[in-house]
């Protein structure tokens, strides 16, 4: 029999993979401290969540940000007349934005406290994500818009090909040297179950070109995107790995030595619901017949 303190524990300790919470307040820290520079994909993300806000027809009032790694976007929202509220589970990173410490599955804000959330580079290592989009949707008023981008699993092929080739190259098996990500083709029922409506899922894949595996490492450490798993779970990588990824990340240089990696980056929105949002038709309310539409087309 499991008691309510047995089954408690239990979803604590789910909460607590596969991310070590810690260790990404820590990183994120540290991200703050390496200065604006390596967020460039955050900054390109801010920029197409922005142009995706400019195609709704609607004022907003309030609004949350998810993720301070761009500290830009909540002054560009706040040029729009919004009042802005931020957050992030780095320290340094939240007290930059003048917001709220918190992780993104443990928001402290109100239900119906926004009418918009962005969320920029962050939501990919949330532990328990159906949570957090569940929080966010609870913290929209009726109507209220989400929109969020983060690294998708496929990234970085070229890293993890090298990590492969630095185990190998040692005698061991796979170590998980690359935290897990999240599948596009999960995200639209995520969303769903989080209660959000017109849910709306998009991918592009954008490629960066580094001048070896430690201008890419570099740049990871800077963006807070380095492995967040528990320290307990990888083994280091010693000499003779280390160089035989280097060589295996450069054994995919163009003819000027650079090495092209792929970053694949999700994109989300959806709504809060409202009555007055349109809404799908009824299975079988159909008053026209496709097949005989396609015949008259003929």
């Amino acid at each position: 029999m499991v008691t309510s303190e047995s089954a408690a524990e239990s979803a604590a300790a789910v909460q607590e993979r596969p991310f070590d919470r810690g260790l990404r307040r820590l990183r994120r820290d540290r991200a703050e401290r390496s200065g604006d520079d390596a967020f460039y994909l955050h900054r390109r993300a801010t920029e197409e969540l922005l142009e995706r806000l400019d195609l709704v027809q609607r004022e907003f009032r309030s609004a949350l940000v998810l993720g301070c790694g761009d500290l830009r976007l909540p002054d560009r929202l706040r040029s729009r007349g919004i009042e802005v509220a931020a957050a992030d589970a780095g320290a340094r990173l939240a007290r930059a934005a003048a917001g709220v410490h918190c992780d993104e599955d443990r928001l402290p804000f109100a239900d119906g406290a926004f009418d918009l959330v962005l969320s920029v580079g962050v939501l990919d290592t949330v532990n328990d994500l159906p949570g957090a989009l569940t929080l966010i949707r609870r913290t929209l008023r009726p109507d209220g818009l989400f929109l969020a981008s983060f690294a998708g699993a496929g990234s970085l092929p070229r890293l993890r090909q090298a990590m492969r080739a630095a185990d190998t190259a040692e005698g061991l098996d796979p170590s998980p040297r690359l935290h897990p990500q999240v599948d596009v083709r999960a995200c639209g029922d995520l969303l769903g179950r989080a209660g959000f409506t017109l849910p709306v899922v998009d991918i592009e894949s954008v490629a960066v070109r580094f001048a070896g595996l430690g201008r890419l490492i570099g740049d990871l450490r800077g963006m807070a995107g380095t492995n967040l798993l528990a320290l307990r779970s990888r083994r280091p990588l010693g000499r003779v790995g280390l160089a035989a990824a280097i060589a295996d990340f450069a054994a995919g240089a163009d003819t000027d030595g650079k090495i092209a990696e792929r970053f694949e980056i999700i994109y989300l929105s959806g709504w809060a619901p409202s009555p007055d949002q349109p809404r799908p038709a009824r299975r079988g309310s159909a008053t026209a017949s496709l097949t005989e539409a396609l015949r008259r087309k003929d």
